[in-house]
């Protein structure tokens, strides 16, 4: 079984400022793209797995990248020992902000700089890491001291949902 990723983020964005007599424009067309092949090495990735999760109100999801909890769409549980893209994308119709990062124990943090550190998805917005196609590291993924991916519901009242999808090696 073999995993190419294409991961693309295409930044397209036209400024303009309107004159009395004209308006000039100024157009930025950027893409940053990790084109995988399949493989643990670098430019390579073999595990991939995707979901869109609902957490309850005041409540965390963990997520144990290494543990084989997780199942790819084959059935075959996943235990990434690097991980070479993260998405987490808070629905639109989210209340209430989605945290990422902060696990109280055995916290995945090789992508922030420590355990207590957190990312804020606001409702509507998508975080994105991607590692390049020469990075053979990726980001560390340790059995049972350092695997688990907090994804919090950042308030009270109200579930929040999400999509996620990691992509990364076994070995």
């Amino acid at each position: 079984m073999g995993l190419v990723t294409d991961a693309s983020l295409v930044l397209n964005i036209q400024q303009n400022n309107p004159l009395d007599l004209t308006t000039a424009q100024a157009n930025l067309l950027k893409t940053y793209r990790a084109l995988l092949q399949s493989g643990t090495g670098a430019g390579q990735a073999d595990k991939l797995w995707h979901d869109q999760r609902t957490i309850p109100a005041s409540s965390t999801d963990d997520l144990d990248l290494n543990g084989a909890a997780l199942t790819d769409a084959f059935g075959v549980a996943l235990a990434f020992v690097k991980v070479k893209g993260l998405i987490i994308s808070a629905a639109a119709a989210n209340a209430n902000n989605v945290i990422v990062g902060n696990a109280t124990s055995n916290g995945f943090i090789s992508w922030v700089g420590a355990a207590a550190h957190t990312v804020t998805v606001r409702p509507g917005a998508t975080l994105a890491l991607m590692a390049g196609g020469a990075d053979a590291a990726g980001y560390a993924v340790t059995a049972a001291t350092a695997d688990l991916l907090r994804v919090a519901n950042g308030g009270a009242g109200t579930s929040v949902t999400y999509d996620v999808i990691i992509w990364g090696t076994s070995a």
